[in-house]
């Protein structure tokens, strides 16, 4: 048990006493050293030996010198000691001498160098240093935290210790792995077998085992590798029994080892074969100061070990705590906190606010290894604390932590399908109890644990889209769902995961084009809508990591429609950011997090990003749509045609042609050599890649070629044979058809006056989608969009931060790229309404001096001919001229939507945004509906502009 704070600060200052005249090494070091450890209650015996011998090789010597440690403890310190009066920077170049010959799993992270009356602590880890006297001893107590156990490492080492523990984990599973120890039972006695290591890991150095170090001493005593396997298993049997009926032998040789329970060590498992090299990576683990682990890295520790295939199948990530608090302070705990500074100072109603913690029950539906939970209850436990800490102010003269300490592992829940993982969430909830545990202890001085384990948390191995969750937890007993369900896109989710998602989408149009991670929102509506709270208690609420996709593009109108039906409100949202993790290759995806309820909350919040990979801006929102901004309840359906009197727009050229018509510039020159006369036949062609980086590719376009003509070309005869021979062979019975006609394309759009072009994928770092005109003898691919009868208006209209604010508000997205698209971004858009012949003069000089900037625009474009629009659009690079040359043309386009009631100015696109829904609604509502509309004639566009191009 280790010893309160108080006590420890209470020896120091007899030490202090005892040692002040002290001054020979010899003579006196190491009852110093006794005395010194004895202020912490810990034995030397315990943690390490005097005068420990090493080989020194000396540079300046003959021949090697035989040096002495005056005290080591293996992996944790290294004391030199000097007479009095002795230079200490001397002691440390001393001490350091010994570090290139001690294994490297027992180089300390400290060296502690003292001359009697002054120390030196250094943390070899932290770079840092800590100069004191004797007499600051008791002040500066704290500093050798890491003696008794109470170490509190900055997030920096700790992330870096987590990282390094979940790797040697990681090499020590493939290293049984590769024995054939992962092959028993389907791998299933390995996995059991590392979650108790890391049970045994962690107790050891966090005073579950007695003394400290007592599992790595166990395991480094063995004469041989064979030995280790053994010892395991009756280890493990030796921690499933009762102190009272462990056998005589038992009660000597494992006497540091508790019974535990809890049923961790209960199975049978077969008996592990170590060698040299996995023993010596069990004792490279056992090194480490697992005290600093947080139980959250397990997640990525079995991210770390579980093979890569099988990760991106069932699409796990997981993440830092930073992350997770992203989810956890909005869902609960910012509020939890809110109410506690309100009643600390209240007796009563703190009292009532505790009980009121030990009532909440949280469910992660998709728990994994417990990443959520596990985060979730330690700061519930932080937050308990500060309630008892202020029950002490209140003038509670006594605190038992033992019946006070009420918040535990039983209000969490989770449902995970896989065996280890679920696994490890329990083990985890269990370490981070024992963590907080340890905190109380600390704290209070009194020493308060949790062992044998009795309190369990409710994780259910199951499958959480093929069962009813009120199964695990009544939706009318739980307040907070949370979690991070797997992200697999729609068009990559496996048989099983079809299947599932057919039951749960039953009912919704269109339910196929949802990826895996919407079937947790309708899963939580149901289960809200499940929910009979007590009377004056609140609804639960849900928060979940989503990938971004569901909240852009067609999945929009699909999921949130029906969400919005069953009276879903969202309370909060982080729009788009990148969510990283900590483990092994570090998978990285473009997420989002929502929190909704089937109440309704005035406090509604959008966590804005500048930069995805950057802090968000905390925005205030009167209402949170489904595209996540602040905007009426809108869901934009799939139009046909826009919903203003602007031209239609379309994709380009579909050749199906297996790459036969298509040329590099190298690989059309080489061709003309065989084939002249084919020269007249080749046309530019114009993909997104192509029109952004400004390089050339060609097309063979023979749909004009006449029979002679063709078959004066053999070479090129040749290619048409290719391309009806590859449209014959397909299984698609229209490409089939196609093969009648192999000079043709599948879709022709060849406009035959310049047009502009849209690319339908742009990079999301670019302010501006850069659009252009293109000459009629130019070809364009499917990867565009084309608007024959666009004008200089439409164009900068459509380049303007209005617009792009739009598409990247409401359009898909590949990875975090935006996609633009006719039927939801393009035909949805509300324009100003400018362009009529009717319009009063106001707004005929707003449309002219939209086109007049516009036109600046592309004036500003040509002065750079060598760039291409990626050089020129990249925000690193984008040429002052073309900054000043935008800046005007959104004053004209902004001017013109003041015009239809917008602002004279926006602070930002979120504003600009919420504006245009507004405008959305008015001009749909004045529409038909889509049945009406194509029974209805169609409209005439603008004529182009004789200048556009």
């Amino acid at each position: 048990m280790p010893l309160s704070w108080s006590d420890i600060h209470h020896r120091a200052l007899g030490f202090v006493k005892e040692h002040e005249n002290d001054s020979s090494e010899n003579a006196q070091s190491q009852l110093f050293w006794r005395d010194f450890l004895d202020v912490f209650g810990v034995p030397v015996a315990r943690v390490g030996s005097y005068e420990h011998h090493v080989t020194v090789v000396r540079r300046d010597a003959v021949k090697n010198k035989g040096g002495r440690i005056d005290l080591f403890w293996p992996g944790k310190l290294l004391v030199e000691m000097k007479s009095a009066g002795k230079d200490l920077d001397r002691a440390f170049t001393q001490a350091l001498e010994y570090f290139d010959h001690l294994p490297k799993r027992d180089l300390p992270r400290y060296v502690l160098v003292s001359n009697f009356h002054h120390f030196k602590l250094f943390d070899m880890e932290l770079g840092a240093t800590w100069p004191f006297t004797l007499k600051q001893l008791p002040d500066k107590i704290k500093l050798f935290a890491f003696i008794p156990g109470y170490e509190a490492p900055s997030e920096k080492p700790e992330i870096e210790a987590n990282v390094r523990a979940a790797q040697r984990m990681g090499k020590l599973f493939e290293a049984l792995e590769d024995s054939g120890y992962g092959k028993l039972r389907d791998g299933h006695d390995l996995r059991v077998l590392m979650v108790r290591l890391l049970f045994c890991l962690f107790a050891d150095d966090t005073g579950i085992f007695q003394p400290s170090g007592s599992f790595k001493e166990l395991m480094d005593g063995t004469e041989s590798p064979s030995e280790v396997g053994r010892l395991l298993m009756e280890l493990f049997e030796v921690l499933n029994t009762q102190e009272r009926d462990r056998p005589a032998g038992w009660k000597t040789d494992y006497a540091a080892f508790r019974y535990i329970n809890g049923k961790l060590f209960e199975e049978i498992i077969r008996t592990p074969v170590f060698d040299l090299a996995s023993r010596e990576l069990l004792l490279e683990a056992a090194a480490i100061n697992w005290s600093q682990i947080s139980p959250a890295i397990f997640g990525s520790l079995f991210q770390s070990i579980k093979d890569k295939d099988e990760r991106r199948k069932l699409g796990e990530h997981y993440t830092s705590e930073e992350n997770i608090l992203k989810l956890i302070k909005p869902l609960f705990l910012d509020a939890l906190w809110a109410e506690f500074e309100r009643v600390r100072r209240q007796k009563n109603r703190l009292f009532e606010f505790h009980k009121k913690l030990r009532g909440l029950s949280f469910f992660d539906p998709a728990c994994g290894c417990g990443n959520f939970l596990v985060i979730a209850y330690r700061e519930l436990r932080r937050l308990e604390l500060e309630v008892l800490r202020a029950s002490m102010a209140s003038g509670q003269q006594t605190l038992d932590v033992h019946i006070l300490s009420q918040v535990n592992v039983d209000q969490f829940y989770g449902i995970e399908i896989e065996e280890f993982p679920a696994q490890i969430a329990q083990v985890a909830l269990w370490l981070t109890d024992h963590q907080m545990n340890r905190v109380l202890t600390e704290e209070f001085g009194r020493y308060f644990e949790r062992l044998p384990l009795v309190t369990q948390p409710h994780i259910v191995r199951a499958n959480a889209l093929g069962m009813d969750w009120n199964e695990v937890l009544p939706a009318e007993r739980c307040n907070f769902v949370l979690g991070n369900p797997p992200f697999v896109g729609a068009k990559f989710m496996n048989d099983a995961q079809r299947a599932d998602t057919r039951v749960v989408f039953d009912g919704i149009d269109n339910a196929g084009l949802l990826d895996l991670v919407a079937a947790w929102y309708v899963k939580g509506a149901k289960y809200l809508k499940d929910a009979t709270p007590p009377t004056g208690g609140e609804p639960p609420r849900i928060a979940f990591v989503s990938t971004n996709s569901i909240t852009q593009g067609e999945q929009v109108g699909v999921l949130w429609a029906w969400m919005l039906a069953q009276g879903v409100n969202l309370h909060f949202a982080h729009r788009t950011f990148k969510w990283a993790n900590e483990a092994r290759g570090k998978a990285a995806v473009h997420c989002v997090i929502i929190g909704f309820g089937l109440d309704d909350v005035s406090d509604k919040t959008i966590y804005e990003y500048e930069d995805i990979a950057g802090a968000p801006q905390v925005v205030a929102a009167t209402n949170i749509n489904p595209y996540l901004v602040d905007a009426a309840n809108v869901v934009l359906p799939r139009r046909r045609t826009p919903i203003c009197d602007v031209p239609e727009i379309g994709i380009g050229n579909k050749p199906i042609d297996d790459g036969n018509y298509l040329f590099t510039t190298e690989e059309k020159r080489e061709f003309l050599k065989l084939e002249p006369t084919a020269v007249k036949w080749f046309r530019r062609w114009l993909g997104a890649d192509e029109f952004l980086n400004g390089y050339e590719r060609w097309c063979l376009w023979l749909g004009e070629c006449t029979p002679s003509e063709l078959r004066a070309m053999p070479e090129v005869l040749r290619r048409v044979q290719a391309v009806k021979k590859f449209r014959l062979e397909s299984r698609s019975p229209g490409t089939q058809k196609l093969a009648s006609t192999p000079t043709r394309f599948h879709v022709e759009n060849m406009p035959r006056r310049p047009f502009l072009i849209l690319p339908e994928v742009s990079s999301e770092r670019r302010r501006f989608i850069p659009f252009g005109f293109c000459p009629p003898q130019t070809l364009c691919s499917n990867l565009v969009k084309l608007a024959p009868k666009a004008t200089l208006f439409h164009f900068g209209v459509l380049s303007s931060t209005m617009h792009n604010a739009w598409v990247r508000s409401v359009c898909g997205r590949l990875k975090s790229d935006y996609r633009y698209s006719k039927d939801i971004v393009y035909n949805n858009f509300p324009w100003p309404d400018v362009g009529s012949k009717q319009a009063a003069k106001p707004a005929i000089k707003a449309q002219s001096a939209i086109e007049n900037a516009a036109q600046a625009v592309l004036d500003a474009r040509a002065q750079f001919p060598d760039a291409s629009l990626a050089d020129l659009y990249d925000p690193l690079t984008m040429p002052p001229a073309l900054v000043k040359a935008h800046q005007k043309l959104d004053a004209a386009v902004e001017k013109a939507y003041e015009l239809s009631g917008g602002k004279k100015s926006y602070k930002n696109d979120a504003e600009r945004v919420a504006f245009l829904f507004e405008l959305y609604q008015r001009l749909t509502s004045l529409l038909p509906t889509q049945e009406q509309a194509q029974a209805m004639p169609r409209r005439r566009a603008p004529k182009p502009d004789a200048s556009a191009g």
